[in-house]
């Protein structure tokens, strides 16, 4: 893994130099997670003229499975709990020669950006903007490894779930019961605030867990993933609970499903984000489905749950491969419920076998 960092770093400083900049301060955590694998809490990476250096706040966390970072970077401690880590960064990025550091200016505060004004007075500030990000976007194969076992652990837990009682339980009852299995089976915690609506909660993209209880009749509509080893992974489901679906309910579910696979199978190299969103928006709107739509159809994922590219009506860009995203279209009607459904994929060429579904819950209708 060391190599690989000092290889990313490569790809990042050939990109600040090509701009401009003699050295670069990253300080958003994954982006740092990105380039010095896993290190403390608030600790910024300094790509400096003579040597790379790891500015933290604090010692490493040596609780098991929290990860370390990379063995061939220098940590630089601060004494004790004070200073700023971004502060300090910069001074040291003056002590190696630089006279310009590029900065991610989205993520630094104006307080942190006046403190290292006040400190280094000299150091031109220049925008990093969206490099790590852009880097991020394709995964190696060891990403994609991470993400796969995360997404086997959502499918896991999700499984357990739906073997057991549901019928009289809370909405936020099965949410917990859902991240305590994701852990159970290996995950470092849940990849977001885990969804369940029922009733007239069903489909709801974003769904925070009620005391609602689960009825007979009604949609069940689970949104959740694991983060394993910082990578992030999302599974949607739908399904009936207790009884034979209702016809509105088989209508609407094979809507949805015919718009989530339209999209699926619009996943390939070269196609544009906004066309993978057109793929299954269509769908639901030839269906009548206009109001209440999803903003999009799917998103990056990594070490972030929302990552690049938005897969977006007017999203510019265009998938490569190795590149993974959700497909999570849904519909929901007001006073009823809605369904929603949602997978991890991983953008293959068609040479590879087309894209890779992460997520494999099966998407059949089930009555639970």
């Amino acid at each position: 893994m060391s190599e690989l960092y000092a290889t990313r770093r490569t790809r990042l400083r050939d990109r600040c130099q090509a701009g401009g900049s003699q050295s670069a301060l990253i300080s958003r955590p994954a982006n740092v997670r990105y380039l010095a694998g896993a290190a403390p809490r608030g600790s910024v990476l300094l790509l400096g003229m003579t040597e790379d250096l790891l500015v933290c706040a604090g010692p490493p966390d040596d609780r098991p499975g929290a990860g370390r970072p990379d063995e061939n970077l220098r940590l630089h401690h601060l004494p004790g709990a004070a200073g700023d880590p971004a502060v300090a960064a910069a001074d040291l990025a003056t002590a190696q020669g630089a006279d310009s550091v590029a900065v991610e200016e989205q993520h630094l505060t104006v307080a942190r950006h006046r403190a290292i004004r006040s400190v280094v007075p000299r150091l031109r500030l220049a925008d990093l903007g969206g490099a790590v990000e852009q880097l991020r976007v394709i995964k190696d194969e060891e990403e994609i490894s991470c993400l796969r076992i995360g997404a086997e652990i959502a499918d896991q837990a999700l499984g357990e779930l739906l073997e057991s009682i549901l019928v009289g339980r809370t909405e936020r009852h099965l949410a917990l019961e859902l991240e305590r299995r994701l852990v159970d089976h290996g995950a470092d915690g849940p990849a977001f605030a885990t969804s369940v609506g029922t009733g007239p909660n069903s489909g709801r993209p974003g769904h925070r867990p009620t005391d609602r209880r689960v009825e007979e009749g009604d949609f069940l509509s689970v949104c959740l993933g694991a983060n394993y080893r910082g990578y992030r992974c999302e599974i949607g489901r739908t399904f009936v609970i207790g009884t034979s679906p209702a016809d509105w309910q088989i209508e609407l579910y094979d809507l949805v499903f015919a718009a989530q696979r339209a999209g699926r199978e619009s996943l390939a190299p070269g196609a544009a984000y906004r066309d993978v969103d057109r793929a299954a928006r269509q769908v639901l709107e030839s269906a009548g489905h206009h109001e209440g739509l999803p903003t999009l159809t799917g998103h990056g994922v990594g070490l972030e749950i929302d990552e690049d590219p938005q897969l977006a009506p007017a999203a510019m860009g265009k998938l490569d491969a190795c590149v993974p995203v959700t497909v999570e279209p849904g519909v929901h009607l007001p006073g009823r419920g809605g369904v929603r459904i949602d997978d991890t994929l991983v953008v293959r060429p068609e040479a590879d076998g087309g894209p890779e579904l992460l997520t494999i819950t099966t998407k059949e209708l089930l009555a639970l």
